[in-house]
């Protein structure tokens, strides 16, 4: 007993066939992927208005969490409305989005490792003097040449004789506010 197939289940085969295996996706597999989305609009949608603005969005974006805001109290209306903003995220790169958001999440971390680049700095700076403040003038045309020499003479003495670090300090912040990582 053999069965004929339609005509629409010979023309999917022979789509099936042309199509290659990586775009073949099952219904649960686009399912779960639509979900992943609209949690990733819910997670856009709970942000403040200023976290936003940091967003690359879209100009439809930017107008569905517009109204995503006016409907803020209304649940179902925002579920519905989540759906949609799911579905336009589908049409988006979301490599952007995602970069600043990975930026905004890791502010912090990117903080401390500014902090710990510029003791280090000063650390060598106060060891290893005139060589490496020449560079750092060369590398950076807005630092004073005798300010900096001074608060690294000075920072120096105040670590030999075990003094309190006030013109450490001061080093620290001068090439905090002229050195960017």
């Amino acid at each position: 007993m053999s069965k004929k197939l339609s005509k629409k289940a010979l023309a999917k085969l022979a789509l099936a066939d042309e199509l290659p295996e990586e775009e073949l996706k099952s219904k649960s597999e686009i399912k779960r992927e639509m979900h992943q989305l609209q949690d990733f609009a819910q997670n856009i949608v709970n942000m403040s208005k200023h976290q936003r603005s940091k967003l690359p969005l879209t100009d439809d974006l930017k107008y569905a969490m517009e109204v995503a805001d006016k409907i803020a109290n209304k649940h179902e209306a925002l579920r519905r409305h989540i759906r949609h903003i799911a579905k336009i995220l589908l049409e988006t790169d979301l490599d952007p989005i995602n970069q600043a958001l990975d930026v905004m999440a890791n502010k912090h971390q990117q903080e401390s490792s500014k902090h710990t680049k510029l003791e280090e700095l000063r650390e060598n700076l106060m060891t290893q003097g005139n060589e490496l403040i020449e560079k750092l003038l060369s590398d950076n045309a807005g630092m004073e040449r005798q300010k900096l020499r001074q608060l690294v003479r000075q920072a120096s003495k105040e670590h030999k004789a075990e003094k309190p670090a006030k013109y450490s300090a001061e080093l620290f912040q001068y090439l905090k506010t002229h050195i960017q990582f």
